[in-house]
């Protein structure tokens, strides 16, 4: 079966692995896709931008222009695939940008609705909307597997922290896709995924990437104060991206529902650094600690039973090896 993928944000850290994973040898999809390079670079798909499967638009998700021209071309594409996917990988989604509420509401709110109604209106078959482990705020964890997605939330509020604002809105776009779902306009379903990394991120901003750029330039890593105590799992974005297409071909896990993609591989964030430093090379690492966040939990440890039951994923990737493929890849680019 030849498959049509619409994919936003494809150049940045979950889209361009969509392509890669999408346009294995001999695979006879086809991906129309778009970005405004907003924290990406064409780069991340240079292996593909010769490929005739592969065809990249500069759009941005809030043009209504743009988005018009991209319907227009996904409906004209359409009668030659036997099934049309919409994926939503645009975001709003580094740590500064976390507090910038208008940006986060127009991208990851607004722009998502845009999207699942454009995938709605030209008769797509699914629509997989990217979301975020940061929903679970201040209950990030718990001691029996670690949180469902049935659990009730505990959000913490603006007289608290206004990071809480990008957890908020994304939260608001799993009701879209329900909405939409229940209605019976489409199939799709919603992934809190849980502190993705990649050895292709183009700004260091993200704790994994941020912590090995950090020892290669300085020799030294700075941590918020909250690290003396937090710990996270982290998952790579090969895993992530094979749980988006697992769920995208398990017509019965479209639901409408949430999953939840994470790893069990828990670590500390001085565990974490001082690992980094030890594969770097680097004895008795400088580990400093500046900076207070509000409303920060010290574990973020997420229940995957959920995609496991219904669907044949599961990671992949040790942190010990994916730590050792984004090393290799930022010293290489130092």
């Amino acid at each position: 079966m030849s498959k049509l993928y619409a994919v936003s944000g494809v150049t940045g850290m979950t889209g361009n692995e969509l392509v890669r994973q999408i346009l294995t040898e001999g695979s006879t999809d086809h991906i129309l896709g778009f970005d405004n390079f907003y924290a990406s670079s064409i780069e991340t798909v240079s292996d593909h931008m010769g490929d005739d499967r592969f065809e990249f638009f500069e759009y941005d998700l809030n043009n209504k222009a743009q988005m018009q021209d991209f319907e227009n071309r996904v409906k004209a594409a359409a009668d030659d695939y036997e099934e049309v996917i919409y994926i939503n990988c645009a975001a709003v989604v580094h740590t500064e940008h976390f507090y910038h509420v208008y940006e986060t509401y127009e991208t990851n709110v607004e722009g998502m609705n845009r999207f699942l109604q454009q995938a709605i209106h030209i008769g797509a078959q699914k629509y997989i909307n990217c979301s975020t482990s940061e929903v679970y705020s201040m209950n990030s964890w718990n001691e029996n597997g670690g949180v469902r997605e049935s659990d009730y939330l505990t959000l913490s509020v603006a007289e608290h922290s206004q990071r809480t604002s990008y957890a908020v809105g994304k939260l608001l776009t799993e009701f879209f896709i329900k909405d939409a779902v229940d209605e019976g306009r489409i199939k799709g379903c919603s992934i809190r995924f849980a502190n993705v990394y990649s050895k292709d991120e183009r700004y260091p901003k993200h704790i994994i990437p941020f912590i090995i750029s950090s020892l290669r330039d300085t020799g030294k890593v700075v941590l918020l104060e909250n690290s003396r105590k937090n710990r996270r799992t982290f998952l790579n974005n090969y895993d992530s991206c094979s749980a988006v297409l697992a769920l995208a071909s398990e017509d019965s896990a479209l639901d409408g529902t949430v999953y939840n993609v994470a790893t069990e591989e828990e670590i500390s964030m001085i565990d974490l650094a001082e690992l980094c430093a030890e594969k770097m090379g680097i004895k008795e690492p400088v580990i400093e600690f500046r900076g207070y966040r509000e409303s920060d939990p010290q574990r973020r440890l997420l229940s995957t039973e959920k995609i496991r039951t219904r669907t044949s994923w599961k990671p992949k990737v040790t942190l010990d090896k994916g730590l050792d493929e984004c090393i290799a890849s930022y010293l290489k680019k130092g």
